[in-house]
């Protein structure tokens, strides 16, 4: 790969990085529905003019109802989990979580879509799962004021990013992708319109909130979105799908400095375990042993 694809590699992976510390920060005044609407919105608004001038409209247009279907699995549930999740576990452990993404993917496309993986894989998956199970065992607790919920809405945000991803290659296979970018931003703000409007906070939320939402829907959202379909294009899907490793290591880095965030060995080691497991589970990484 070209120089300048590894410089945006790593812009990716440090901008999604802060994407959940920005979600808490807005989430701490806004809640997290509306966290999630104003997100989305503003990133719709970002996208559009692109859309219109890559002249993929019509695209959008014959696919509206689907790439909107895939934008409440893609962004307006997940954005909301993961905006409840950070108001309780640290944004680190939540960007760890959302390192699954893989794993569940390659569970639904193996059930759903009927692509059984090899044993590889299949070593993979049980391996990324254990180390789930090792992390949340030691942080969840259902107790009042436990995490236990918070780690769940990561899972479930992951899941639907999975069935999303599924959906997308069954259904919107050769839909141009700056359409279903742009579209399913706009799906998931009609989608969450109305809750955000329900549970709009009764206290003005400050100018530091405000940019918060600023920099998650523009930058986080609308370029992060730009870059990857540039990463796919330039590097291959299975290249690009890497960015999701380096993602916790830049969102850790970004909550011990600036929200003085505690990193444990037991969350790297776990982190670890999960990021060898999806290496496996992706493909990314075979075994001549496990064919």
């Amino acid at each position: 790969m070209k120089k300048s694809v590894y410089i945006e590699f790593i812009v990716l992976a440090a901008i999604w990085g802060a994407s959940f510390l920005f979600t808490r920060i807005g989430a701490l005044e806004f809640g997290a529905l509306p966290t999630a609407f104003v997100r989305v919105l503003v990133a719709s608004l970002f996208l559009l003019p692109i859309l219109l001038w890559s002249g993929h409209w019509n695209a959008f247009k014959k696919n509206a109802a689907s790439i909107m279907f895939v934008g409440l699995l893609n962004s307006g549930i997940p954005f909301a989990l993961y905006a409840y999740a950070v108001l309780s576990i640290s944004t680190g452990l939540s960007a760890i979580l959302n390192a699954t993404v893989p794993l569940f993917g390659a569970i639904v496309a193996w059930v759903w879509l009927k692509d059984k993986p090899s044993h590889s894989r299949i070593l993979g998956l049980f391996i990324g799962f254990v180390g789930v199970a090792l992390l949340a065992g030691d942080k969840a607790s259902f107790k009042p004021g436990g995490t236990g919920w918070a780690i769940l809405a990561c899972l479930l945000a992951t899941s639907c990013y999975a069935i999303a991803a599924s959906y997308t290659k069954r259904y919107l296979m050769g839909v141009p992708p700056m359409a279903t970018a742009t579209g399913s931003q706009i799906g998931a703000a009609l989608g969450l319109a109305l809750p955000a409007v329900w549970l709009w906070p009764t206290q003005a939320p400050s100018m530091h909130a405000w940019g918060a939402m600023a920099i998650v829907a523009i930058f986080c959202t609308g370029i992060a979105y730009v870059l990857y379909f540039r990463l796919i294009e330039a590097a291959g899907p299975s290249r690009t799908l890497t960015v999701t490793f380096m993602i916790p290591v830049f969102a850790i880095v970004y909550g011990a400095i600036f929200l003085g965030e505690e990193l444990t060995w037991w969350m790297i080691l776990c982190g670890c375990i999960i990021i060898c497991g999806t290496a496996l589970a992706t493909g990314l990484v075979k075994l001549k042993a496990f064919r």
